[in-house]
């Protein structure tokens, strides 16, 4: 019998709701091609604009959806002025809520450079980016112990505390190993290898996210072990991409890194991202909501289309649904087949090369992938 997917699809602001239903038409396509399973999209408003319109950051039955859902597709947070009492971001709590309250304690982001794709580092080209930032995502520096001292109207402390736990740092680094096992190695050498990124010359959290990262790699003895600090991470991570194949780290270190990462591939409209747990996963592109190009269709949806393609791949494993795993394949071909041609590309990814080309909007651009799909050959 031909499995239903149910994916809460959560918009959001600014350029998500333009990206979002890109990724919609291709998914569709792809599956049509596949022709294993089907989709039912299940879709709410969210966000800042939404707030601003509401006093709320979405319906009350969004939330119940999401914990009955196969997979959740989101767009992206924040919207001029759209700030609650106290300060926070208005839709960042859908967004954070999210992550802790489902357990989406692996947030995984690839760097990974298409042919076709000028890149911005010199010397450097498609064989040499493809890897990708394996962050923990639900303690660290964003786990909500934070406050502030305020005395005679003038806020004179801000405390924010970073926890690091066994559970967290074994999880996570597990992962990072098991999916090193699925990947083909590192572009320089071809070796499968597992980076812990940390500060552990001064941190005491991450000296026990190391200790770890060592207890678990000897389950691993096929995959070479490697150790940066994460500041010295953010010059070797430009310089010799071609090194890294899988890169594990805590949660703030990783949210820096893995937006760093996006100079490597063409920007931050080519980056996607997933949040997954055991049973839920969420998935969404790097870029946020860029709302000075919001509205006039020209933000790249090939990060959000590469997250459903992140989406189906999950899907495949968890449910192993190879049908899946190859939807996952024509988007990622088509996408590769697009960008290749060098006819289609919105104003991002003009440059170079590419800097006399008449930029393509995000719609013709998502209608340009969905041709490739249809005409695919698998």
């Amino acid at each position: 019998m031909t499995r239903t997917y149910k994916v809460v699809v959560l918009p959001g602001d600014g350029v998500g709701r333009e990206v979002v239903p890109e990724t919609i038409k291709v998914l569709q396509a792809a599956g049509d091609v596949a022709n294993g399973f089907n989709f039912e999209f299940i879709e709410f408003p969210c966000g800042g604009k939404y707030y601003k319109e509401t006093g709320k950051e979405w319906p009350e039955e969004a939330w119940e959806a999401c914990k009955k859902s196969d997979a959740i597709l989101f767009g992206a947070i924040g919207w001029p002025g759209a700030i609650k009492p106290g300060g926070a971001l208005a839709g960042i709590d859908i967004l954070l809520g999210m992550r802790f309250s489902l357990d989406l304690y692996a947030n995984l982001r690839p760097a990974k450079l298409y042919e076709g794709i000028d890149s911005r580092i010199l010397g450097k080209s498609s064989k040499d980016v493809n890897f990708i930032v394996v962050r923990e995502n639900t303690e660290g520096l964003y786990v909500p112990i934070r406050g502030t001292l305020d005395r005679g109207g003038v806020e004179e402390l801000a405390v924010d505390v970073r926890v690091i736990t066994r559970k967290g740092a074994e999880r996570i680094i597990r992962h990072a190993f098991d999916l090193c096992m699925r990947r083909g190695g590192a572009p320089a050498d071809g070796k499968k290898r597992v980076t812990c990124v940390d500060k552990s010359n001064v941190l005491e959290g991450c000296r026990l996210f190391r200790k770890i990262y060592d207890e678990i790699a000897e389950n691993y003895r096929e995959i070479e072990r490697d150790y940066v600090y994460v500041d010295a991470m953010t010059q070797w991570m430009i310089r010799a991409p071609e090194h890294y194949d899988v890169v594990v780290t805590s949660n703030f270190q990783g949210d820096i890194l893995s937006d760093l990462s996006s100079v490597l591939i063409g920007g931050m409209g080519m980056a996607p991202s997933a949040n997954v747990g055991e049973k839920y996963g969420m998935f969404e592109p790097v870029h946020g909501s860029a709302p000075d190009i919001a509205g006039q269709n020209k933000a790249n949806p090939m990060g959000s289309i590469l997250s459903g393609k992140m989406m189906l791949e999950w899907l495949a494993l968890k449910h192993r649904d190879t049908s899946c795993e190859k939807a996952a394949s024509i988007i990622e071909d088509a996408v590769a087949q697009v960008l290749i041609e060098g006819k289609r590309r919105t104003p991002d990814l003009c440059y170079g090369r590419y800097a006399g080309l008449t930029p393509s909007t995000t719609s013709e651009v998502g209608d340009a992938i969905v041709e490739k799909i249809e005409a695919s050959s698998f």
